[in-house]
């Protein structure tokens, strides 16, 4: 089963740019929440999978932390049923532990621990994490919902 093309834009500006999406139940629809709050951009390295949560093969070489990105559309671009971070996203640098190759990405809801998934993909090219990496995700990533 498929979205309209009209309804998956509306969706990843409510989920990404708190926004409203008119005419669900009544005709004010479901509305954006009070507090634009934060998405929460996690590393993997391996496919977290459909079933997966944020902790899933995440990062864990010592520096890495998710990165809170506010839900606005300051922060992420919404167009044409795709979203992007408006800026590159730059996680901490590597400064211990095991080499890590990170290959996918999410977008969750929590800052540690297991939180939900709402997107993940893969991290084109992959990135290898050594002694003084900062691992980056780029402006140009992009999700899309079909």
């Amino acid at each position: 089963m498929s979205k309209g093309n009209t309804f998956e834009n509306e969706l990843l500006e409510c989920i990404f740019n708190n926004a409203d999406i008119p005419l669900i139940g009544d005709a004010g629809g479901i509305q954006q929440s009070v507090a634009n709050g934060d998405l929460f951009v996690s590393l993997h390295t391996g496919d977290p999978g459909e079933a997966g949560v944020q902790t899933t093969s995440e990062c864990a070489y010592t520096g890495y932390a998710r990165v809170a990105v506010d839900r606005d559309g300051a922060a992420w671009t919404v167009t044409a049923n795709s979203v992007s971070p408006a800026s590159d996203i730059d996680f901490g640098e590597k400064t211990g532990g095991g080499d890590e190759t990170v290959t996918h990405f999410a977008i969750g809801t929590a800052t540690s621990g297991a939180g939900k998934i709402l997107y993940y993909g893969t991290m084109t090219p992959n990135i290898s994490v050594v002694n003084g990496t900062i691992p980056r995700f780029r402006d140009t990533s992009t999700v899309t919902e079909d």
